[in-house]
């Protein structure tokens, strides 16, 4: 039986989702039974870094049967092993299920949220390769596209930048081959080159998953660029809490030098270029590039006028271009496929493809690549697989903290830099966080308030105290406590933020209050009438049992901690409104769902 065992490589996610998920477990478990069975020659144990679709992990893919199996656990490798790998028989209870017909579905190819992504540019080594080994990645053509680029003059490189569109994906957009183009015309030195992997926005990955499973591509990117320009230096700009990718870069560091792609005279070309992470402590006002720059040279992280731009005085007063992971890791490919082919993809003013977080009320969660013109609507109900719970669709929130929330009513906008902006949100970082029936826009809106407002430097007025006083406005709101004069000031004060902040993330924290204050009106109006439409905001709410369905089971007066709920053992118990402080502990912990929420009652009535 020994000899029919097939050949297979197994690609084990070992991204922080699934190492999270005890990944290493499965993955040692993996380890030692096939050692057991000396099996090591034909089955093939690959660590990689995140397979997109984190929702369902952890995962393991089998090659070249293309079988993903998820949601594993220690337990279910005994299974892998004896049935499928010495067997060859599939384990039906470990595959995908999809959510709507409730179907098993073997074959990664054939899963809907895989399927619907059409090609993957930036992201086609993630999930593939070991990313800390730099040979997997050469193997891959990885490299090749530097040393296509050594035979180039540096001019013609930022030409062909330039001819493939591609633009800045840290949120602003800006044409790259004109950003390149700017300092490779100073005659200052040294020059720096910086990634800005500083992804500040809560809930985004994008660029955590790049530099966790494929940080040499980054590399690749940074050196292209570097030879471009005429950088000598460059700089990895991450935060602490990303401590799985600061150990792959620093090994992809170390092996990129040891191939001689980075330090003195690389590949004997003459060229010195050599890079160095910085680690930063989580400010997120540091994904600003001026705030960056002082970060790195070990100041306080706080953003600066601008003129001077970084082109012309950056780090230490040299000329210094900054990029975002993803457009770093981009470049490569771009030089690999060539510019036209590359601007073939996407629309006619935005290129490519982005890679996108999709999270929140959806079916399929994780990280996504898609060309640039993909509809909302094909994003949340082909990729994203629709609402769950047979909810309503309701909005999405896109561009993290500093983005704005688009209603259903948009669900057929092309995701891009222009359509996107003309709605008053922006395309940002890429964090996309969909929204059903049950999401409240005003208490989001205030949620995203709190954070920018925690997170501005201080160091401008406008920021400063105009987030703060946002912040006190729509406390009042949620609370209850509002009118509708505050919404013309809250109104008011958000375009004074946006058009007078001395930086981006000043400039464009106001934007889920003005799309909100646009689009969903009538729900601010219902909150300052006493009501929360989607029965989220506590001060509004209150919670009554169901005489029919409670069975007096006496778990929602024991996890009650100011005894509002009384009633005798089996029989119906209840809710005394004046005592209840709405935590809604009683509400989650009914195995009967015999509590629901009621609004509280309109003023004036």
């Amino acid at each position: 039986m020994m000899g029919d065992i097939k050949e297979r490589t197994l690609l084990i996610c070992r991204g922080t989702g699934c190492n999270s998920l005890y990944a290493k477990d499965i993955h040692n478990e993996l380890i030692s039974l096939i050692n057991s069975k000396n099996l090591n020659e034909k089955i093939k144990i690959k660590q990689t870094g995140c397979h997109g679709f984190c929702q369902i992990g952890p995962t393991i893919i089998i090659q070249p049967d293309d079988i993903i199996y998820c949601h594993l656990k220690k337990d279910d490798v005994k299974k892998i092993f004896e049935e499928h790998l010495i067997n060859n028989k599939i384990v039906e209870s470990l595959l995908y299920e999809d959510p709507t017909s409730k179907v098993r579905i073997p074959k990664m190819s054939d899963i809907n949220f895989y399927k619907s992504q059409l090609q993957a540019i930036t992201t086609i080594n993630c999930g593939e390769i070991d990313p800390e080994d730099i040979d997997e990645y050469i193997s891959r053509g990885g490299y090749q596209s530097f040393k296509k680029c050594l035979e180039m003059k540096p001019d013609e490189i930022i030409e062909e930048i330039k001819k493939s569109g591609l633009r800045g994906r840290g949120g602003a957009g800006f044409p790259t081959g004109l950003k390149w183009s700017f300092i490779a015309k100073e005659k200052n030195k040294p020059k720096y080159l910086i990634c800005n992997g500083d992804e500040g926005d809560p809930g985004a990955f994008m660029d955590r998953t790049i530099m966790e499973s494929d940080p040499h591509s980054i590399i690749e990117g940074m050196l292209i660029g570097a030879y471009a320009i005429g950088a000598e230096y460059g700089f990895i700009y991450t935060r602490a809490e990303y401590p799985l990718a600061v150990e792959r870069l620093k090994k992809a560091i170390e092996q990129a030098r040891s191939k001689g792609f980075l330090g003195k005279n690389i590949l004997y070309k003459g060229l010195n270029f050599d890079i160095n992470i910085r680690i930063g402590a989580g400010a997120f006002v540091c994904g600003e590039e001026t705030a960056l720059m002082a970060s790195i040279e070990g100041r306080r992280g706080m953003p600066k006028p601008r003129p001077p731009f970084p082109a012309n005085s950056g780090l230490w007063g040299k000329p210094t271009n900054i990029n975002n992971v993803k457009t770093w890791a981009t470049i490569p490919r771009i030089i690999s496929i060539g510019a036209e082919n590359y601007a073939k993809i996407g629309t006619q003013t935005s290129k490519g493809t982005a890679i996108l977080c999709l999270v929140g009320k959806i079916y399929n969660s994780g990280l996504v690549e898609i060309p640039m013109g993909t509809t909302i609507k094909d994003l949340v109900f082909n990729i994203g697989g629709g609402i769950p719970n047979g909810k309503k669709f309701k909005a999405i929130q896109m561009g993290g903290p500093s983005g704005g929330c688009l209603p259903a009513q948009f669900m057929d906008t092309p995701i891009d830099y222009e359509n996107i902006t003309k709605l008053g949100a922006i395309m940002g970082s890429g964090g996309f966080i969909v929204l059903d029936e049950d999401t409240c826009i005003v208490e989001l809106a205030h949620y995203f308030i709190h954070f920018t407002q925690e997170e501005s430097c201080g160091k401008c007025t406008p920021c400063r105290v105009g987030t703060r006083r946002m912040l006190e406005i729509l406390t009042n709101i949620i609370e209850g406590n509002g009118t509708l004069k505050d919404l013309d000031v809250l109104e008011s004060i958000a375009n004074m933020v946006k058009k007078s902040s001395l930086c981006g993330l000043g400039q464009t924290a106001p934007n889920p209050v003005l799309t909100s204050l646009k689009y969903f009106r009538d729900e601010y109006i219902a909150h300052i009438n006493g009501y929360c439409p989607a029965l989220v905001c506590k001060n509004l709410i209150s919670y009554k049992i169901d005489q029919e369905k409670c069975i007096g089971c006496g778990l929602c007066a024991k996890n009650c901690s100011v005894n509002a709920i009384t009633g005798e053992l089996k029989k119906p118990h209840i809710i005394n409104p004046e005592i209840c402080i709405r935590c809604g502990l009683c509400y989650s912990s009914c195995p009967q769902n015999a509590i629901y929420k009621i609004p509280r009652g309109k003023k004036n009535e």
